[in-house]
């Protein structure tokens, strides 16, 4: 989604949905979901109430979209390192975990969007949290097709490793604990893969 910078005059030029969606992401980022109403955002958006509802039947439904908006882009980072290293699988796992190291700093201010969803979000039948689940399926399925790919002695092993390491690297970076995340965790990753290549090549 556009970045907030310059925000009064860009404001004014986007759609009414974009608008909506724009300031829902900004406020749900800096204050939380259940903190922020429906009358904050309209304010925020320059629309109103009954705009907003036109757009989307409820405010659940809101935040279901903007964070299919947000894993649309996760999913984007997968479709740009599998065209940048076409039959590379390897260097597709390791564009990924750059694409998060890359990301850590945004990630120190604002946290992950997912992250913070869950930890507000504990009903498993909220929409907005199904589309989490979803996407994080689909995207453990497509990290799963790269380490298989790469001929690594235990793709799914190796998936669950990769992904704790992202993962933990993105909680650890929220909350301060460790220094130089994003290199240590473009080290751990490359371990992770050698480690399971040479596991195949013993086998």
């Amino acid at each position: 989604m556009a970045s907030t910078a310059g925000r009064p005059d860009r404001v004014a030029k986007l759609p009414p949905r974009e608008r909506i969606l724009d300031a829902a992401e900004e406020l749900f980022q800096s204050e939380g979901i259940q903190r922020v109403g429906v009358q904050a955002i309209a304010e925020r958006a320059r629309t109103t109430k009954m705009a907003i509802y036109r757009h989307f039947e409820t405010k659940d439904a809101l935040v279901a979209e903007w964070l299919r908006i947000v894993a649309a882009d996760y999913q984007a980072a997968f479709d740009r390192v599998e065209a940048a290293y076409p039959d590379r699988p390897e260097e597709q796992i390791l564009g990924l975990a750059r694409f998060i190291a890359e990301g850590l700093p945004t990630l120190s201010h604002r946290g992950c969007p997912f992250i913070n969803s869950l930890a507000e979000l504990p009903d498993r039948s909220h929409p907005a949290r199904q589309v989490i689940e979803r996407h994080k399926a689909h995207q453990t399925r497509r990290l799963v097709g790269m380490c298989a790919g790469a001929r690594l002695a235990d793709p799914e092993q190796a998936a669950a490793e990769i992904t704790f390491v992202l993962e933990g690297a993105q909680v650890s970076t929220q909350n301060g604990s460790i220094d130089q995340a994003g290199d240590r965790l473009m080290r751990a990753v490359a371990g992770i893969v050698e480690r399971h290549r040479q596991g195949a090549a013993a086998r």
